[in-house]
């Protein structure tokens, strides 16, 4: 007798749905199976999902076929983020971070993942393999939103756990440092970028989105759009970046973007780090500088000239005031004014 075998979902639940012709012994034999039960909607009978299972009705288990049942999913994924308008590197960064933990279960297709699992995948993977608390992160986040969207079904998102957070202090470069550094690069158009970075305080993202229409220079205003939270937001326009910036428009002439590399493409990411770290090699900076230290710098000298830590917000482009008051703990002119009860005693050397 011919009958066929397939994986299904059913109330949310992984199962294998058997079909044949009206036949009873094949309905005699499959009723005896742990968890059968026929389904009127489907018109066949279903057994529950399991290795045993597999086997017995001859469904291919091959890792290969896991993979690409996880790759047609992972493409869902995707395109859910797409549709929500989820940034292109939030998109890049959740999707491989998925792909990284549902390739981890070889022998498990993404519908028989459980809670267990994600904590064994936790320990053997994440913590083996010394990754930070901030990548353990975006695992979990791309975990949650696909169990929540794309395969809502064994998982409780609510026992996901997080790594506790960890909150470095940022890395600040004094104001002689970035001078000397700005002072290296020779090349305008470098220069500039470097410039424009510390001078408002910009992510590098900002930077090489930045039009040339967003630069208003009668109003000495810069426009950020669409940036992080999907926001836009007024910056002001330094005086000396205006003169700098309309000679290196002489000299190179943008067409769109105010930074722009090959065929008139925006600027290329790496090509921008590589910049600031050739600028810092020639100024003889030991410390191992990155273009975010230009921004945590901006708003910490802001806040040594005496900038109110509102402002500064508005003009990071912060969500929350607690991101910018940690900028209070790296303020050196916040720790000149207080003085220890040590200095109070009177201890003979």
């Amino acid at each position: 007798m011919e009958w066929t075998a397939k994986i299904i979902k059913y109330k949310n639940e992984g199962r294998i749905a058997v079909v044949f012709e009206k036949n009873d012994d094949l309905n005699k034999r499959i009723r005896k199976f742990y968890g059968s039960c026929w389904s009127s909607s489907l018109r066949c009978w279903h057994v529950p999902d399991t290795k045993e299972n597999r086997i017995r009705f001859k469904i291919e288990t091959s890792i290969q076929q896991f993979n690409l049942q996880k790759d047609e999913k992972i493409e869902l994924f995707k395109k859910w983020l797409q549709s929500k308008r989820y940034s292109d590197n939030t998109v890049k960064t959740y999707s491989e971070a998925l792909k990284t933990f549902l390739y981890y279960f070889k022998e498990k297709a993404a519908e028989q993942i459980n809670n267990q699992d994600i904590i064994d995948f936790n320990n053997d993977y994440i913590l083996n393999k010394q990754f930070s608390s901030s990548y353990q992160n975006q695992v979990v986040n791309a975990v949650k939103l696909f169990f929540k969207t794309i395969e809502d079904i064994r998982i409780d998102v609510g026992l996901i756990h997080r790594p506790k957070a960890y909150n470095p202090l940022p890395k600040v470069l004094s104001i002689d440092e970035i001078s000397t550094i700005i002072n290296s690069t020779l090349n305008i158009k470098h220069k500039c970028m470097i410039s424009l970075i510390y001078s408002a305080g910009l992510r590098r993202s900002e930077l090489l989105n930045m039009k040339l229409e967003d630069i208003n220079s009668q109003r000495m205003q810069i426009t950020i759009r669409n940036s992080k939270n999907k926001k836009d937001r007024i910056v002001p326009l330094s005086e000396s970046i205006l003169k700098m910036l309309r000679l290196y428009y002489k000299a190179f002439k943008p067409k769109l973007y105010v930074f722009e590399g090959r065929g008139d493409m925006r600027y290329n990411e790496r090509s921008l780090a590589y910049v600031l770290k050739s600028a810092c090699k020639k100024a003889n900076i030991k410390k191992n500088v990155n273009l975010h230290m230009l921004r945590h710098s901006y708003a910490t000298h802001l806040l040594e000239s005496g900038t109110d830590l509102r402002f500064i917000k508005e003009l990071l482009g912060h969500k929350s005031s607690k991101t910018t008051e940690i900028y209070t703990h790296v303020s050196q002119k916040s720790l000149d004014k207080i003085k220890s009860p040590f200095d109070q005693l009177e201890i003979k050397i």
